[in-house]
């Protein structure tokens, strides 16, 4: 059975996804990415489960570090999500383009966004280009409850 390319690219397209700016830390050093492979995996303990790039440079930094922040943004935050979404060639420069506080882990969240989490890794699975990470939520920050905002509204498309 051959895989039909075509149907594949298109019915994976239409899984819903948000779109999250992640954010670790690593000594002085902040980066960041937009996400949008994530969703909540329990209640008790509260987890996300989250792939990453596996090329990526934050790939690494959560790899060493076994933390990472989810920030959740706001439907009109499209640019912002795009100054995360941009190959970059080094690390740091993007949380330059919004303000941000660390959180209790010393991570990094948005100042102008819903809010945010900050997670413990307690898991990986790492299979193709991307890995899978499955954070522990150790902290939260709600800053506005606002509609969040999604790929399909953007008019990107990732993955598929």
């Amino acid at each position: 059975m051959t895989l039909d390319l075509e149907a594949k690219k298109v019915l994976l397209r239409k899984i819903p996804h948000g779109l999250f700016i992640c954010g670790v830390r690593e000594g002085d050093e902040i980066n960041g990415f937009t996400a949008s492979w994530v969703t909540q995996g329990s209640f008790e303990p509260p987890l996300v489960v989250m792939a990453v790039r596996a090329e990526g440079s934050s790939h690494g930094i959560i790899e060493r570090t076994s933390r990472f922040s989810l920030n959740v943004l706001r439907s009109d935050q499209k640019d912002l999500a795009a100054v995360f979404f941009k190959p970059q060639t080094a690390l740091g420069g993007r949380f330059e383009s919004a303000p941000y506080s660390l959180g209790t882990l010393g991570l990094p969240l948005l100042d102008n966004a819903i809010g945010g989490v900050e997670c413990e890794v307690i898991g990986k699975v790492s299979s193709g280009d991307h890995s899978v990470f499955v954070g522990e939520v150790k902290s939260a920050k709600l800053i506005e409850d606002k509609e969040s905002l999604d790929l399909a509204s953007t008019g990107w498309s990732y993955g598929g």
